[in-house]
């Protein structure tokens, strides 16, 4: 009888799940498996709240394999060491997963490849994070695209996958014991937010609820935070509680023009996770490295104000208590509180980048670094230095009834309330610092 393990990371689901498939086509049986790894868990990087929505994804796929006949096999402790000694334990031997592209990632996956290898198993890596596996996108000299339009082209004539099968029982005549799945507060992520319902049944009906409501009016409604018509997929695409191949075979059943504007941000999800792939440096300074000679003011006190909500600039204020609040942020607001951060108050966009990571519960690298350097000006496809959101004007136009800002900023004492610098005088301010680069 041929065993194989499956290593559970960025992909807790059955449905659309490429490693799973791919194992279950050549193996009479499949362990299931998802390790805690301290490297991670200990990180300055991992945000608790994402911690939680980790172990709420992880009950439901314990749930969802038991009821195929098959179970959870869930360890603490270093991937390289745990592995190996699952496949010696159940007699495995073969082992499959896929792909992730973070630098940690990566040193971590070579290390457990080697360490399985040794150990005589055959290794199985393939791809699932990404709709067009990173590489694959190029131009006609074999160089990386760094500007999103031409990206998306070529994308849209490459692209033309569907999702894998589910599995609609496993076998199971192995045994071996699971860890229970801790609570976040066990392994030092306590957390103060109410969580959204996690797992791949919840984001299934999600994206039920987003084709069914939303997606038709997608492009007219998505820029509008109080009209809240966007997916809310984004955490379930970054734990892998829903493959993205199903999302976009869900979209372009839609024949409107709200379809094609959703399916064009999930090439935005592909590019930012190309860009990693291939400028791995993206993870600790600016694509453009000219830009990390950015003489920042980086003042400590408005950059408090900033993560407190209380600049004084009501949409501003109303996007970062959302935040604080619920986790979530909706991604006009994201570019807003991103550019007043850098433009306004002259903060480095690395100091607002690990403040979303902190708190964000859909918090990924690709995407959080992809577009705090656009609002910097700093990445790729990056917006000019020159084009600064005005905070009032964007609050005009994107909640021109004041509904989202009164949710959250309604009742803000007026006397206490004030704007903690001129924006006017910013801007110029602003200005003078990236030309002074430039020259």
């Amino acid at each position: 009888m041929k065993r194989a393990v499956v290593w559970f990371r960025r992909d807790l689901r059955l449905s659309d799940n490429t490693a799973l498939a791919q194992a279950t086509k050549t193996a009479d049986e499949v362990v299931p498996v998802f390790v805690l790894d301290p490297g991670i868990l200990e990180s300055k990087a991992t945000g608790s709240r994402r911690v939680a929505f980790l172990l709420g994804c992880l009950r439901s796929l314990q749930n969802n394999l038991e009821h195929i006949g098959s179970g959870l096999v869930l360890r603490y402790g270093d991937p390289a060491e745990v592995l190996p000694a699952i496949l010696q334990q159940t007699g495995a031997d073969a082992i499959y997963w896929n792909h992730d592209y973070e630098s940690y990632a990566k040193k971590r996956d070579q290390a457990v490849r080697s360490a399985c290898e040794q150990s005589g198993a055959s290794v199985h890596v393939h791809e699932d994070q990404c709709l067009c596996e990173p590489g694959l996108i190029l131009k006609d000299d074999g160089s990386p695209y760094v500007v999103f339009t031409p990206f998306s082209k070529k994308w849209k004539t490459l692209y033309a996958d569907k999702p894998r099968p589910r599995p609609k029982a496993l076998k199971k005549s192995w045994s071996q014991k699971s860890d229970p799945i801790p609570e976040s507060d066990d392994l030092g992520h306590g957390i103060r937010i109410d969580l959204p319902e996690t797992g791949e049944k919840a984001a299934k009906a999600r994206l039920d609820q987003f084709i069914k409501n939303s997606i038709a009016t997608y492009d007219k409604d998505r820029d509008f935070p109080d009209l809240d018509r966007t997916s809310r997929l984004s955490a379930d695409l970054r734990f892998g509680s829903i493959g993205p191949r199903t999302v976009h075979a869900a979209a372009v059943k839609v024949d409107s023009r709200g379809a094609e504007i959703f399916i064009s941000e999930l090439i935005w999800r592909d590019f930012y996770k190309h860009i990693l792939f291939h400028y791995p440096h993206v993870e600790s300074g600016a694509f453009r490295k000219e830009y990390d000679a950015l003489e920042w003011e980086n003042d400590k006190k408005l950059f408090e104000a900033w993560c407190e909500g209380m600049t004084g600039f009501p949409i501003v204020d109303a996007a970062m208590r959302q935040l604080n609040a619920t986790g979530w942020m909706h991604n006009r607001l994201r570019m807003i509180v991103a550019s007043f951060l850098t433009k306004d108050l002259l903060i480095d966009w690395r100091w607002g980048e690990r403040y979303f990571m902190d708190k964000l519960l859909d918090g990924d690298l690709a995407a959080n670094n992809g577009g705090w350097q656009w609002a910097a000006g700093t990445g790729t496809d990056a917006q000019p230095y020159f084009r600064i959101f005005n905070p009032y004007s964007q609050a005009k136009k994107f909640d021109p009834e004041g509904k989202f800002i009164d949710k959250w900023v309604g009742e803000t004492d007026p006397l206490t309330y004030q704007p903690i610098v001129d924006h006017s005088i910013q801007r110029q301010k602003a200005l003078a610092l990236y030309k002074k680069l430039k020259n």
